[in-house]
């Protein structure tokens, strides 16, 4: 979405306030701001040119690789031609196809990447969408490139990530329920549930701790990232995720009809299955 800006004053008017905020902030995994994005691979798309450019600067300067793009054609032929990157941030409003619609259609080719918004359209109904499609952060552009990079940092950054040469869990089975993290994928019976990475990342975190209660707030973080907040009030949270529990149900259902392993505990959370007998 274009982003209308004076003469001679910086796209993100916000950023060097900010980053003089952040600059007394400390860094996870022992971090400064100048190299707050290395090793991240970052595709980013906006289709005003100069606001592009800006923050590619802005974002390279922080040590991430990013390579932009003006329209969502040229990010899908990119990747279709084995681009790599680690994370894509996308802006809302885009000239042939707007990144809100360009998400699910990256998922159904495969394309499973953490999707950041980054966009003007700051509502809490446009935020509640983008989780709904499978965004992992949506980020206000006045926020500034510094708010920005440490986000996209606790999402993608090396602790995220596996160690090189380590074990890589292909397929985890759990009863009838088939999940293949790599793709982000869950099985019922073999059925792919079709659930959004959002979604599926909440069944994993229930499934692996089959019979026992998963708080509400344990659900929000994987949804987000830990200490996340949005929603009205101290407990707004729960709202947005009785909703994802709601979908998930709803999309098992379609493949099961008698589907009943997440159970809600009132006012706690929810667990998957029932607990184990105990031992004789």
């Amino acid at each position: 979405m274009t982003t209308a800006t004076k003469e001679n004053e910086p796209a993100w008017p916000s950023s060097a306030p900010a980053a003089k905020l952040l600059a007394e902030a400390p860094l996870a995994n022992g971090a400064s701001d100048a190299n707050i994005g290395e090793g991240i691979r970052l595709l980013f798309v906006d289709d005003d040119d100069l606001y592009r450019e800006a923050v590619t600067g802005e974002l390279t300067d922080l040590g991430f690789m990013v390579e932009s793009f003006g329209t969502s054609a040229a990010l899908t032929e990119a990747l279709a031609n084995g681009t790599e990157a680690n994370v894509i941030v996308l802006d809302w409003g885009l000239p042939d196809l707007d990144g809100i619609e360009l998400l699910p259609r990256l998922r159904r080719q495969g394309i499973h990447l953490p999707v950041v918004f980054l966009t003007g359209q700051s509502s809490q109904a446009h935020e509640q969408l983008a989780f709904d499609r499978g965004a992992l952060d949506f980020v206000d552009k006045s926020r500034g490139v510094p708010i920005l990079a440490k986000r996209i940092r606790l999402l993608v950054g090396p602790s995220k990530r596996p160690a090189d040469g380590g074990p890589v869990e292909e397929t985890l089975h759990c009863g009838r329920l088939m999940l293949k993290p790599k793709i982000s994928r869950a099985f019922w019976d073999d059925s792919d549930v079709n659930l959004t990475l959002t979604e599926f990342n909440i069944v994993r975190l229930l499934a692996s701790k089959i019979g026992d209660h998963v708080t509400y707030r344990a659900v929000y973080d994987c949804m987000h990232h830990e200490g996340f907040i949005a929603g009205s009030g101290e407990h707004g949270y729960r709202t947005n995720v009785r909703s994802s529990i709601k979908r998930i149900r709803s999309k098992f259902r379609t493949v099961d009809p008698e589907f009943g392993e997440i159970e809600n505990y009132p006012s706690f959370g929810y667990r998957w299955g029932k607990p184990a007998a105990p031992a004789a």
